[in-house]
């Protein structure tokens, strides 16, 4: 098994490794950093200033048909879909792409304080939550499951990075 991760207009080195890293310690599969150019302007909608993530999925599965695993997207577009303001990421339940976005993950939205462990932090979950959709989970009522959903900043804060026990079971993490 391969997970890839795809860096969409995301200069933050040190998250992309982060990310990186936190995949290689949980997961039993060889994880890659792949720089492929995915289009995403066709994504950018002008009257929300934001970008459709269901399309630069579909951009991603056009151009990535040759990659053999899971492929995350990682990026610092602002993303959305047409029934909700925002969205942290999207993955295709069971199927091989997913994105995530670090727009919102930032404190300085919120707060307008830099906090670089609390991005790191809070990206990581959303790659976890994306990723285990992407082997077949849904949303977990487990408050500290990294599954359990979470539609705004402070959902993402209260769970854990980790899968709970019946959520690791779908899962090829590392004994």
């Amino acid at each position: 098994m391969n997970i890839y991760i795809i860096p969409l207009e995301l200069k933050n080195r040190t998250l992309l490794d982060s990310v990186f890293n936190e995949l290689m310690t949980k997961f039993s599969a060889e994880i890659f950093i792949d720089y492929m150019q995915i289009p995403y302007e066709n994504a950018h909608t002008d009257n929300r200033r934001q970008y459709y993530s269901t399309q630069i999925i579909s951009n991603a599965i056009n151009k990535l048909q040759h990659l053999n695993g899971k492929i995350l997207l990682l990026t610092s577009l602002d993303l959305y879909v047409p029934a909700l303001t925002y969205i942290f990421g999207e993955a295709q339940l069971g199927g091989k792409h997913s994105i995530v976005s670090a727009c919102r993950l930032h404190e300085e939205f919120y707060s307008g304080l830099s906090n670089e462990t609390l991005l790191i932090e809070r990206t990581i979950k959303e790659a976890l939550h994306e990723l285990g959709h992407n082997f077949g989970l849904k949303h977990c009522d487990d408050w500290d499951c990294v599954m359990h959903s979470s539609p705004g900043i402070e959902e993402v804060d209260i769970k854990g990075k980790y899968y709970c026990r019946e959520c690791s079971k779908a899962m090829p993490l590392k004994v």
